[in-house]
């Protein structure tokens, strides 16, 4: 039996550019798992940085959600996304590789460390549109949940693996080498993108050559995501959540180090462990949302979260805390991908090609925007009120979230919707908007 006849049949495991472009994004996720524990271990450990001070370099890390994310949809459908995803990895590898030679020089400080956050920031806010906006035109319609859910799956191998792997690595050669991890991984990613082979579609023009202002352009994505009750549900329940788990977790390893006395390798492992069932849930989110439907699985997974954060606040200190903040992970890891599964897919299915860069930026903006909010919140309110009980806050806040989806037509949406019917632009500002205001009212729901 040869290796070729081992390999699954069917579906996209036989797509030669979607395993690169799976490739790319699966080395690139294990080597973020480094980055996402050292980063703050590095400001903490090694910079001597307060709670506060820590939070502060999520906030930096996510404002570029805030200040690039709208434009970049613009962008991005104006240009082939290919080369901005190659750009981003390139990016991103060179800057976090400044982080380890700068400690190595002795020169490595906590402005350096905002300043690299700052701009790796940047790079992904441009990736990640392009990213969510070139799966559909790498592959057909049917096809872009099962895309998603391979992609989950990477995720989550990662998030199960990764953080033990990342907290013995930090041990062994600290928290700035490990760093260099990540940027190798982001170098990998950006060669596996570099070898997909299917040109794009080009953008089409305007009906009379031109190009209309980004402005014009802008307001069509805010229209289409505002314009439909399921996406405003949808962002609004995500933003939520992202506001007050950024709260709860900004300070988290915070917590773990100085309250609960973990250390990085221990830490690691809780992360591991706790992810296991986001293995699990990358696997079922198909199932379930074809026996329950899209709505109903969206709301009982948003209704796990908050439950479950707040049991990591009621950890005791010492090793006793590791079970417990394994139990809380465990529900959060499972919610969490089934979750983004079905909204990313929701969105992706029923956008016009032309408008995916600006839908997702306009996603983005609106749910990624919240995060740095909150990890400065939670920042001001470890510092403030203590650790435990920002946590508390957090918990209860994004405990709430799912009301948006219980409170809006997408609560009876069962199966993937068709795409919205896109109509013929024109170059006079604010005219020829596609008529998406309400593509799903009630009336018109395919439920």
């Amino acid at each position: 039996m040869t290796a070729r006849s081992l390999w699954p049949q069917g579906g996209l495991w036989r797509h030669r550019d979607f395993l690169k472009l799976w490739s790319a994004e699966t080395i690139s996720q294990f080597g973020t798992q480094v980055s996402q524990l050292a980063l703050p271990l590095v400001a903490l450990l090694v910079l001597d940085a307060s709670a506060f001070e820590v939070a502060a370099l999520g906030t930096v890390e996510f404002l570029p959600f805030i200040l690039f994310t709208l434009p970049a949809g613009v962008w991005v459908d104006r240009l082939p996304r290919r080369p901005i995803l190659i750009v981003g990895d390139l990016g991103r590898a060179i800057l976090l590789a400044t982080i380890p030679i700068a400690y190595f020089t002795d020169v490595l400080t906590l402005e350096h460390l905002y300043v690299v956050g700052f701009l790796v920031g940047v790079c992904t806010v441009f990736f990640d549109v392009a990213y969510q906006s070139y799966l559909p035109s790498l592959v057909s319609r049917e096809q872009i949940i099962e895309g998603n859910s391979k992609f989950e799956i990477s995720r989550s191998a990662a998030q199960l693996g990764g953080p033990g792997f990342a907290g013995g690595l930090i041990e062994v050669l600290t928290a700035p080498y490990a760093v260099l991890l990540d940027a190798v991984s982001f170098l990998a990613s950006g060669v596996f993108i570099l070898r997909i082979r299917k040109q794009e579609d080009p953008v089409a023009p305007e009906a009379d050559g031109s190009r209309t202002s980004m402005w014009t352009e802008l307001k069509e994505g805010l229209r289409f995501v505002l314009g439909n009750p399921n996406l405003r549900a949808q962002a609004g329940c995500t933003a939520t959540s992202n506001l007050f788990f950024s709260v709860a977790f900004s300070i988290y390893i915070v917590f773990a180090v100085r309250e609960l006395g973990l250390s990085a390798g221990v830490i690691g492992i809780v992360f591991s462990i706790g992810s296991a069932s986001s293995l699990l849930a990358a696997v079922a989110a198909m199932r379930l949302t074809k026996h329950f439907g899209i709505g109903p699985t969206t709301i009982a997974v948003t209704m796990l979260q908050g439950p479950a954060t707040l049991l990591a606040a009621f950890a005791p200190a010492g090793n006793e805390a590791i079970p417990v903040l394994i139990a809380s992970q465990l529900p959060i890891a499972f919610s969490i991908v089934v979750y983004n599964i079905v909204q990313v897919s929701y969105r992706q299915a029923i956008c016009p090609p032309r408008l995916q860069g600006r839908m997702n930026s306009v996603m983005r903006f609106i749910v990624w925007g919240t995060i740095p909010i909150g990890t400065l919140a939670g920042g001001a309110l470890g510092t403030w009120i203590g650790l435990r009980e920002t946590i508390v806050i957090g918990g209860i806040g994004g405990g709430l979230s799912f009301l948006w989806i219980l409170l809006s037509p997408q609560r009876h949406l069962r199966e993937m919707p068709e795409p919205v019917e896109d109509e013929p632009r024109t170059t006079e500002a604010g005219a020829g908007l596609p008529n998406i205001a309400d593509p799903l009212s009630p009336a018109d729901d395919p439920v």
